[in-house]
């Protein structure tokens, strides 16, 4: 199947379509913005709270314009922003919203980077939308409709032995000064699987387990921002995700079924 060649899933409701529409009008404008700062001298960088966890201003441009769309199509939705934080408005709808996942990866001028956009209805995740600007790339999913990508349909590989799969992880930005910081689980990971990748962007590595490009991920300390999304891209995907503690922010796994119980095993 060519890119841009979808299978689309049954009827939207007018709703439902909406969500769609509005996340990848937004998205796509605020990926322009990514794409006019993306490897320019004068990117400007801050750090927050060590040199590790950055900001730079394509990351609050980018959030604007999702926020100012937001707001002027749903006055009474309420909002949750990496860089913004929560509104604190109570309603049924919040988004949930990362304007960019994998920063450290932009501001290197890494292209695996990514805007990640999650509606949660009455509590739960109903839509989620990833958009990687460089590379032109499209992720959604609608809870109960499946989810799609840049070639069609997603759906999580059949990989049965772990000793196959390709796998990837990531670090939390407390890594120097806490000893819970992945190096461990890494450890004993890495020699029972093919490979191990880092690609910096929880969203996108979720966004590749489900499209069966990876067979597996698993990170620990992420916010609802970094995981929303990409949760429910993976498991309409039809993908095994759990969130597998509750002591260290958001201890994330997403691999195929096939593999998940013996993964699982490994990084508890």
């Amino acid at each position: 199947m060519e890119k841009n060649e979808k299978t689309r899933p049954g009827e939207l409701s007018p709703e439902e379509q909406l969500w769609l529409t509005t996340a990848r009008q937004m998205a796509h404008e605020a990926g322009e913005v990514l794409k006019h700062h993306f490897r320019r001298r004068d990117l400007d960088i801050e750090d927050k709270g060590n040199a590790f966890d950055i900001v730079t201003e394509a990351d609050k441009g980018s959030e604007r314009i999702i926020i100012d769309t937001i707001h002027a199509r749903f006055p009474d939705h309420a909002i949750l922003s990496e860089e913004s934080g929560d509104d604190h408005r109570q309603a049924r709808f919040q988004w949930v919203i990362d304007p960019l996942d994998g920063t450290v990866n932009y501001s290197a001028g890494i292209t695996t980077h990514c805007i990640s956009i999650g509606l949660k209805v009455d509590g739960e995740t109903r839509f989620g939308y990833v958009y990687a600007p460089k590379l032109d790339e499209e992720f959604w999913a609608l809870k109960g409709k499946g989810a799609y990508g840049p070639y069609g349909r997603l759906q999580a590989k059949a990989t049965t032995e772990l000793q196959r799969a390709v796998i990837s992880t990531g670090f939390p930005y407390d890594k120097a000064t806490n000893s819970d910081n992945n190096f461990d689980t890494l450890g004993r990971v890495m020699p029972r699987v093919r490979g191990v990748r880092r690609l910096g962007s929880a969203a996108m590595d979720m966004c590749y387990v489900a499209a069966g490009w990876l067979d597996g991920y698993w990170e620990l300390n992420l916010k609802e921002w970094d995981a929303c999304a990409g949760e429910l891209i993976a498991l309409e995907a039809g993908a095994f995700v759990k969130r597998y503690r509750e002591d260290h922010g958001i201890c994330i796994l997403a691999a195929c079924p096939g593999i998940a119980g013996a993964l699982l095993d490994l990084v508890e």
